[in-house]
């Protein structure tokens, strides 16, 4: 280390501070580089200088295996000085790809081209290049290559050890790095997290050797690489892998005749036998939408010994008609060994409504009555006068009467006091009626559920791992973390248990 002073300049015209020239050359010399007008402010600091008798500079003489070796020498040289290189000039061998020479310089070197478009184009980027005659040069010869020409002195402010991770042939994304990356975008951490964090792990942004912008980019064109796969090719890729960790992974894909994905239904072994001990009761809901294609994304879920919320399977879907939801419960039953639960709470649907009493015949077909409710009031609420007290009364008739002949006498004074008889929605609804109020549900095992609440939650829950702008693999990682999740939590009460 060489002591240096650093002069800092402060351009009035620009309002900026610049970062001042370092001293190169023993004898004191300063590089050239306009520092304007302004008052000049001097700071005795330690920087590194270039010692023209330590190895790590280039000289005349010097040998290298490769270009590539030689390249990597000249750049590691250019960061403790503080500039970027480039390649510049060279030729190769007569009909050989091999290189004779080649000329290293420093990336401001020569100066910019006319632009053609500035008489069209207000704005242009700003001019960087100026001159500069730093360089090094050589050749093959013997098979090594030998420097024959260095230039050292620069005709512009050398960049401080702080901002060497701008320059731009100093910046480089590691290996290490990408891995870390790769991990931590795998549990779903954004890209501004993801680089917060390495910085703090490396000391500060300054020490990563990369700018936020290079990682976005890098993490970018990885997505574009897996995209090119197709959504059915990287799908099969990811679903081929979980077959070969867990010999019992189930996976279903139904594609048209253009190759791409309509319906696909996956489960692993621990769906499978969760399903065998606590598949009895069961609930479906679409109402979750994947990705911006409004993908509709069907979770199978239920309850286990400790009450809490276990799946039993998750497709994505086409579309919501019978044709889909058909495709989805004959492979539910395929993967499960024809095992019918003994009742299945969903939504009021039509299509989902006929593809259950086609497929899951032993299965009794109870609705949400939370969402029927729900869609009294949207119906009812600006037709009946008083719909607080009609609700009310609505109530009573669903949760509180145990007979059945009580029920109908109950419900037939409602629609008389409110004058609802030829209401067609009340009549629709109360032809469902062994589908939804409790009286005709007393003797049907239900597990204590009687709405849809637990596939709401997990919608909900899964909010926090997914985002819409998530494509169909990064889809299946994060979903996959939150069924790991919830059976860490399982497992939890099981120790607490015991």
């Amino acid at each position: 280390m060489a002591r240096a002073l650093v002069v800092a300049v402060l351009l009035v015209q620009c309002c900026n501070v610049v970062l001042a020239a370092r001293l190169l050359e023993g004898d004191g010399g300063w590089l050239q580089g306009g520092a304007g007008a302004g008052a000049l402010i001097v700071q005795d600091v330690e920087v590194n200088a270039a010692d023209p008798t330590d190895g790590r500079v280039p000289k005349v003489g010097m040998q290298f295996l490769s270009e590539e070796e030689a390249y990597s020498f000249y750049n590691k040289y250019a960061e403790t000085i503080g500039f970027s290189i480039t390649r510049s000039s060279g030729h190769k061998m007569k009909n050989s790809s091999t290189m004779q020479q080649r000329t290293f310089t420093c990336s401001r070197q020569g100066y910019r081209g006319d632009d053609k478009r500035e008489d069209t184009f207000s704005y242009s980027r700003p001019e960087t290049r100026c001159g500069c005659t730093a360089r090094m040069k050589i050749s093959l010869r013997s098979g090594f290559y030998d420097v024959y020409e260095f230039e050292a002195s620069h005709n512009h402010i050398l960049a401080p050890r702080t901002m060497t991770h701008f320059l731009r042939s100093q910046r480089k994304v590691t290996e290490s790095q990408i891995a870390n990356a790769e991990v931590v975008k795998s549990i779903g951490i954004s890209n501004k997290a993801t680089i917060d964090l390495m910085a703090k792990q490396a000391g500060g942004i300054e020490n990563l050797g990369y700018t936020r912008e290079d990682m976005k980019i890098w993490l970018y064109s990885k997505r574009t690489i897996q995209a090119k796969k197709g959504d059915t090719g990287g799908v099969l890729e990811y679903m081929e892998k979980k077959v070969s960790e867990d010999v019992n992974f189930f996976y279903s894909i139904q594609v048209d005749e253009d190759d791409l994905i309509t319906n696909i239904f996956w489960a692993d072994s621990k769906i499978v036998l969760d399903y065998a001990m606590f598949g009895d009761v069961i609930c479906f809901d679409t109402t979750y939408r994947k990705l911006d294609d409004g993908r509709p994304f069907g979770l199978i879920v239920g309850v286990n010994n400790h009450k809490k919320t276990v799946v039993f399977g998750a497709a994505l879907l086409y579309d919501e008609t019978a044709e889909s939801f058909a495709w989805l419960f004959r492979t539910f039953l395929k993967v499960m060994s024809g095992k019918h639960p003994r009742t299945i709470l969903t939504d009021e649907d039509a299509a989902m409504a006929k593809a259950i009493s086609e497929f899951l015949i032993y299965t009794i077909h109870r609705l949400c009555v939370w969402h029927m409710n729900q869609n009294a009031c949207k119906h009812l609420g600006g037709v009946v006068k008083d719909y607080k007290k009609f609700n009310v009364d609505c109530q009573h008739c669903i949760y509180d009467i145990e007979k059945e002949d009580e029920f109908i006498s109950a419900w037939d004074g409602m629609l008389d006091k409110y004058g609802l008889h030829e209401n067609e929605w009340l009549k629709r609804w109360f032809e469902k009626k062994e589908h939804w109020a409790l009286v005709y549900g007393r003797n049907t095992f239900c597990a204590q559920m009687t709405t849809t609440q637990r596939s709401e939650s997990m919608n909900t829950e899964l909010k926090r791992y997914i985002s819409v702008k998530y494509d169909m693999l990064t889809f299946f990682h994060h979903f996959e973390q939150l069924v790991s999740d919830k059976r860490f939590e399982a497992v939890r009460c099981d120790f607490k248990a015991t």
